[in-house]
């Protein structure tokens, strides 16, 4: 399967299965086109007449090499994976890499949009005490097989409203890694109402990665991210963002945003964004249900796709000016890349990755905290829903009929189980608008680092 399409200026092949990316020109693209239901004959004799300045020994030669790329398996590659992709994710099976630590369902702020509810995801609010949170870092530890480094994410609500439960985590954490031959990696998720020099210290010495809730612009902002007294909250946390991210050295951070139907034109958030400089930065789409006045409509889709070609632009010409930035969605490594086997499986939600509720139950990942058939057991016995549990274990991309022809899948990996299931009640079924907004992503991404390839040093 191929996937040809025009953007940045460039000609742009895309072999599914082998990550095969060809920059070409247009007679080799038209070429490419037509190659797999035409002989060559019928090729050469279509291109001598749209281009009738190319000689059909040229014709000729380019067909021959577009057939050399196939034999050497870069071009109309077949699917190998199919058969393989249930055996790849039982190999991991009942091993457990990362957890998302819910130690506030309880938040400072209001934001209407919240899938979580304002941080009580639909239930009662509550703080993870110490002895919870332990019980999890070793249930983490008992379950983690041989993996050496393992991730764990300090979530809410707002954890800092549970600070020093954190901190003392993070302490038992660094007490028992060495004897249990392991390596605790943590991020720290926060809204920054309640960032200070202390918060500030322990961050930067202590998490690999922070996350930092930044809506863009102050009036976009404010619209949603208020307290509960319906104040904004912008100029109270930027002043404390650039301080935190500075004293960082500014990396190892995202300024994550939420775009909505408030905020289609998001690309003057990001640029918002980068003028207070920050420039590590992820901007998503809202997850909300489709009747809420915040959800991304049918209409806002073409305003959505034309931003983030605008957004790919403005990173190469940021870049050409020695003033780069990253956007999350748009990291991707075409010489390399994530194994086949993350390619089919994906993220790991309810396998090797689950959320931990203030209480010590286990769940497939934070967007399906509160929702109790997908409880699958606690931290103290483990996962004892081992039906939802396998039916998390065979969600790969194969898994979604829907996904067969998708030129996409094996960047995709099947999507997100959560918003597949509140799309369409089943987490094998298909977000289609979601499906939109990443194929335009990734051939965004591409293009961007096709472009960083084709102009050199491609940092």
């Amino acid at each position: 399967m191929v996937h040809c399409y025009k953007l940045g200026g460039l000609n742009i092949v895309l072999d599914t299965y082998s990550g095969s990316v060809h920059v070409v020109d247009e007679i080799a693209y038209d070429i490419i086109e037509m190659f797999e239901k035409s002989s060559t004959d019928e090729i050469v004799a279509v291109m001598l007449e749209k281009y009738p300045e190319a000689g059909e020994a040229e014709l000729r030669q380019i067909c021959a090499d577009v057939e050399s790329l196939r034999e050497a398996g870069q071009l109309f590659t077949p699917d190998t994976y199919a058969d393989k992709a249930g055996a790849l994710k039982q190999r991991s099976a009942g091993v457990v890499k990362a957890l998302c630590l819910h130690v506030a369902h309880t938040c400072n702020l209001n934001c209407s949009y919240c899938f979580a509810s304002q941080g009580k995801y639909h239930g009662d609010r509550a703080l993870m005490s110490f002895e919870v949170g332990k019980q999890a870092l070793d249930f983490l530890v008992a379950h983690s097989g041989t993996r050496h480094n393992l991730e764990v994410d300090f979530f809410g609500g707002e954890p800092l409203m549970n600070f020093d439960v954190v901190k003392q985590l993070v302490a038992y954490a660094r007490s028992i890694e060495k004897a249990a031959g392991k390596n605790f990696r943590f991020t720290l998720t926060t809204n920054g109402m309640l960032i200070d020099d202390d918060v500030i210290d322990f961050a930067n010495r202590e998490m690999s990665n922070v996350v930092l809730s930044l809506d863009g612009r102050k009036e976009i902002h404010d619209r949603f991210r208020v307290d509960y007294a319906g104040k904004g909250s912008w100029e109270r946390i930027v002043p404390k963002f650039q301080k935190l991210v500075q004293a960082r050295g500014g990396k190892n951070y995202y300024m994550r945003g939420t775009f909505t139907h408030a905020n289609p034109d998001f690309l003057k958030d990001i640029q918002q964004m980068l003028d207070l400089g920050f420039t590590e930065l992820s901007m998503e789409p809202v997850v909300c249900a489709a009747d809420d006045p915040s959800a991304l409509t049918q209409e806002d889709l073409p305003i959505v796709l034309e931003q983030y070609e605008r957004l790919a632009e403005l990173m190469l010409q940021r870049r050409r000016e020695g003033r780069p930035f990253i956007f999350y969605h748009y990291m991707i490594d075409l010489k390399g890349g994530p194994c086949i086997y993350k390619r089919i499986s994906g993220c790991g939600s309810g396998t090797e990755y689950m959320a931990v509720t203030p209480w010590g139950d286990l769940y497939p990942c934070h967007q399906f905290v509160g929702e109790e058939k997908f409880k699958l057991g606690n931290v103290w016995d483990g996962v004892t829903n081992l039906p939802i549990q396998n039916e998390f274990a065979a969600c790969n991309v194969y898994a979604h009929p829907e996904c067969a022809d998708c030129w996409a899948k094996l960047y995709c990996s099947g999507g997100c189980a959560a918003n597949a299931y509140h799309a369409t009640g089943h987490v094998t079924g298909v977000y289609k608008y979601g499906c939109e907004l990443f194929r335009k992503r990734m051939e965004c991404a591409i293009m961007v680092e096709a472009t960083k390839a084709l102009e050199g040093s491609g940092e």
